[in-house]
């Protein structure tokens, strides 16, 4: 499943990220990359103990936290802390699977990465190019958001970033160890809680409707019961 989830930051916490990343310190991405992955990679990137990157990293933490799709779709065990990366000057991403497992920094902790994020720091006008392009069971989706707004897509999938070749394009990237591992069967449980929260909506004061809203969600916690690791 790729999703869009829009609005993750408002306009004012984007402008104020901005500020803040416009005047840090970018260093050579391929510094962080793995052996293959380093030879596609050429952007810049905030090291990941940098205090800009540490507060805006903690910002978005919580702003997920209290995002309902983000949630729903992701069931989230574990957050890799939010990474920061600008591409300009032609500078692009090779096509690549991002790492099965990470290390969580100044921790032994490591995470399987189940899904990827990126989520939009530039508005679309403001660079040329710097499309990602996420190879998915139907196709290739091609991806350039609005500021403020994520892409959600799963981390087995072959996906690559073209060539900046005016401006420059600034996100935030990172990583979910979900509670469920498949990504079939969190699609199936994310369109089940939607069409559950659908019901509620479109029929509130309906007996019946009612009745099988309470249906669903129990076979929805009993499907994440089978499925869930935690």
């Amino acid at each position: 499943m790729i999703l869009r989830i829009p609005d993750v930051l408002s306009p004012e916490s984007v402008k104020t990220a901005r500020e803040l990343l416009d005047s840090a310190n970018w260093i050579d991405g391929a510094a962080t990359a793995g052996g293959q992955a380093a030879k596609a990679k050429h952007n810049l990137q905030l090291a990941q103990d940098d205090p800009t990157a540490l507060k805006l990293g903690e910002e978005i933490r919580q702003a997920l936290a209290t995002n309902p799709l983000f949630m729903s779709a992701a069931l989230p065990l574990t957050l890799l802390p939010p990474m920061f990366n600008k591409y300009t000057g032609g500078g692009s991403f090779g096509t690549h699977v991002d790492n099965a497992i990470r290390h969580i920094p100044g921790t032994g902790q490591r995470i399987r990465t189940d899904l990827s994020a990126t989520l939009f720091l530039s508005e679309p006008d403001e660079y040329e190019g710097g499309v990602l392009n996420i190879e998915d069971t139907y196709g290739a989706q091609e991806v350039k958001l609005p500021a403020g707004h994520m892409i959600l897509y799963p981390s087995t999938s072959l996906h690559h970033v073209t060539p900046v070749t005016s401006g420059a394009r600034v996100s935030s990237f990172f990583w979910i160890q979900s509670m469920v591992r498949d990504d079939t069967q969190r699609s199936l449980l994310f369109d089940l809680d939607c069409s559950i929260q659908n019901l509620g909506v479109a029929a509130p004061d309906n007996e019946a409707v009612g009745q099988s809203s309470v249906q669903l969600t129990g076979i929805y916690h009993n499907l994440i019961r089978q499925w869930a690791e935690v």
